[in-house]
């Protein structure tokens, strides 16, 4: 079963796209700021199974394209950016994401999920 890393602070959002992707069949855990991913990220037994991270764009913090940059630098792991705002994708050119304009419906972010696997499968 993939395993998916959901980045997001607002709780509620997590809680919702942790159960569309749970019901979908994924492995979820979740993570409410980015900056704590970093230090999950460092252990070999978390990041084994990890198959794809789906951060929103806006956190406190680091932020979504601060934290992919910072990802990107130790990880090709496929990421699926969440967010409300379009024009925000430009952000993330050159950095090899999958970006999911809020609101989504749950099928778009399985959708993408599956999709980023596939994809990431193919370039293995």
């Amino acid at each position: 079963m993939p395993e998916v890393l959901l980045v997001d602070d607002n709780p509620t959002q997590l809680r919702a796209r942790a159960a569309v992707l749970r019901e979908a069949g994924f492995s979820v855990r979740t993570a409410g700021m980015a900056d704590a991913v970093f230090d999950l990220l460092r252990g070999p037994a978390f990041t084994a199974g990890l198959r794809v991270i789906v951060p929103d764009h806006v956190m406190p913090g680091v932020g979504g394209a601060v934290f992919v940059r910072e990802l990107r630098r130790a990880s090709s792991v496929p990421v699926v950016v969440v967010s409300g705002l379009v024009e925000a994708e430009e952000e993330y050119a050159g950095l090899e994401v999958h970006f999911l304009p809020k609101p989504c419906l749950p099928e778009d972010l399985i959708h993408q999920v599956r999709d980023a696997l596939q994809k990431n499968a193919r370039s293995a």
